[in-house]
């Protein structure tokens, strides 16, 4: 006889959800409840200089185009974006090392300092030079390209560590996500670059980190790299007052020769090594350098690209650029494949995110990088394609495949979603650390925001430098701009005296600049911007007037207006 709870408790529902199609949307509701879940495993991989349509599946979510018909191969990608969820306007900044910084603290980087990314430059602690009133020890004492074209304005500077709260810090202490995840075995690995290019007591593992290799630069070279990692006598800075360089150090020598292939193999390593561990779930932050220049690949996978009868596509055409990222994806295959051989697949959530836009090749001095059309700019520009990247959630079992959200969302936003993901409340940390970021991890179940859990509708930049890569409006070297979006609408502010505005939704290609068509509205945000910025961003950090400016030597169009000084008003 058939037992009438058990028809009314699974049969019936079952029934229903199979004539309404909803089993598997309760499913991953119920997974999302859990809260007897154990605290997964995370593992957090950021690429460096990869453009939104590096990716096949990207590029044929935005342009339709069958993949079969691209440049580039990235197969193992694609299979995270087909067992997970896919961000389509997922924002970081125009560099690397303000990214960076946001990402393990949840604050927007300016608010800290970081402002740009840089090779080593001098700083007041690194000059052994006396810090003035108003200043951090780690600012640079100046940063510029060679640029020969009549300069309107002068650069602001940049932080270049991330407080870590030793004796010359002024009483500031990042919290970082690894330092916030206090039950988790966390472990780094690549590329660091918000160590004060090598200062003693601003590395991975004074921010909560085992580090497993690491290298405090913006760059490295692929092969022969271990001797510079782990030279620590030759000091670049010699009055740094340390006795150490503590510029990196390349780890256990694996036995490969590649750079990226031997950061896999230490990432397989710590995952294979913490696999079993049923007291401490582990967190481990693989920081790529690919696809970052110097751009050198390997040989035979170099060859296969220059005869690859797709070559141009996109105009996505250098054999040693796509074998880079070739690399990379296969290290993300060798991940996923890892994660299924120790039977942990269930119970390891993967993010995967780059660092700032691909280097638009149209826009750079030396043509080199990638494409990121159709959107706009690359690397280094508030334009779409310099700031909007691919964001990937993958968590077998808990997610749902294959899916899109269309939500904006950004990099200060992985903070707490990755401590909600952890079983934490990420709303007490967002209030105790002032956090600028709010948790996504609701997006990843509710991914048209219908519960309205996800409430974050403005996002700012800011970037005070004259740049040697090109504007995409005028094909000049870049002027220093500043950049708010809220709702679908975003303002690009040169501080050379011009606005871009566009509805992002309905133009995600910057075709249509309504700045003089909606003066309202740009005014409105420009002031929101502005008091933005005058309320959190020293001015140090902002740009300034070249008192030696000559508008008769300009090269562009239109004359130079002055449109901040008002904002610098003293004692502020």
């Amino acid at each position: 006889m058939f037992n009438c709870g058990i028809i009314k408790k699974w049969i019936i529902p079952t029934l229903i959800c199979l004539l309404v199609g909803s089993c598997k949307e309760e499913k991953f509701k119920r997974n999302q409840n859990n809260s007897n879940n154990k605290a997964p495993n995370i593992i957090f991989i950021l690429a460096d200089d990869f453009g939104i349509m590096d990716i096949q599946s990207y590029a044929h979510h935005f342009t339709q185009v069958d993949t079969t018909r691209m440049f580039y191969e990235t197969p193992n990608i694609n299979r995270l974006m087909a067992q997970g969820v896919s961000f389509s306007e997922a924002y970081v900044n125009q560099l690397c090392s303000p990214t960076r910084a946001g990402i393990l603290t949840g604050i927007y980087s300016s608010k800290m300092g970081f402002t740009t990314a840089m090779p080593f430059r001098p700083t007041y602690y690194n000059q052994n030079l006396s810090v003035p009133k108003g200043y951090y020890p780690h600012d640079v004492l100046e940063h510029k390209d060679d640029i020969k074209i009549e300069q309107a304005l002068i650069n602001g500077i940049s932080n270049s560590a991330l407080p870590a709260g030793t004796s010359i810090d002024q009483g500031k202490n990042a919290v970082t996500i690894a330092e916030a995840l206090k039950d988790y075995n966390a472990a780094f690995i690549g590329k660091w670059h918000i160590g004060g290019f090598g200062a003693k007591g601003y590395q991975p593992e004074d921010q909560g980190f085992n580090s497993l290799a690491w290298f405090d630069a913006g760059a490295s070279v692929y092969y022969n790299w271990r001797k510079v990692w782990n030279d620590t006598t030759k000091k670049v800075f010699p009055n740094i007052p340390q006795k150490k360089w503590e510029v990196g150090n390349a780890g256990n020598d694996s036995g490969e020769k590649y750079l990226t292939d031997d950061l896999t193999k230490k990432a397989l390593d710590f995952i294979e090594n913490n696999a079993k561990n049923k007291e401490k779930p582990f967190f481990l932050y693989f920081s790529h350098f690919a696809v970052h220049s110097p751009y050198q690949g390997k040989p035979g996978e170099i060859e296969h690209f220059e005869n690859k009868s797709t070559r141009g596509w996109n105009n996505h055409k250098d054999p040693v650029y796509a074998s880079m990222i070739k690399s990379m994806d296969r290290s993300v295959g060798q991940i996923l494949n890892k994660l299924k051989e120790e039977g942990i697949e269930e119970n390891t959530l993967i993010v995967f995110i780059s660092d700032n836009g691909g280097i638009d090749s149209k826009l750079t001095p030396h043509h080199e990088g990638t494409d990121n059309s159709p959107f706009l700019g690359g690397k280094a520009c508030l334009t779409e394609g310099g700031i909007r990247v691919p964001l990937i959630f993958s968590w077998k079992g808990h997610l749902e495949s294959g899916k899109w959200v269309d939500i904006p969302v950004d990099y200060t936003d992985l903070f707490p979603t990755l401590l909600e993901a952890s079983g934490n409340n990420p709303q007490s940390f967002i209030d105790s650390l002032s956090l600028d970021g709010r948790s996504i991890y609701p997006l990843l179940f509710d991914r048209e925001n219908k519960q309205h859990l996800y409430t974050k509708t403005t996002r700012y930049w800011h970037y005070p430098f004259n740049v040697i890569y090109n504007s995409p409006f005028d094909g000049l070297p870049l002027t220093p701009c500043s950049a708010i979006r809220e709702g679908d609408y975003k303002l690009i502010y040169d501080w050379y005296g011009r606005f871009y505005l566009f509805n992002i939704k309905n133009d995600p290609y910057e075709d249509h600049n309504l700045s003089e068509s909606l003066p309202k509205l740009r005014d409105k945000l420009f002031l929101k911007l502005m008091t933005w910025l005058d309320q959190n961003v020293d001015k140090r950090y902002w740009p300034s007037i070249n008192k030696n400016y000559n508008p008769d030597k300009e090269s562009r169009k239109i004359q130079f207006k002055d449109m901040f000084s008002r904002y610098l008003i003293e004692g502020r």
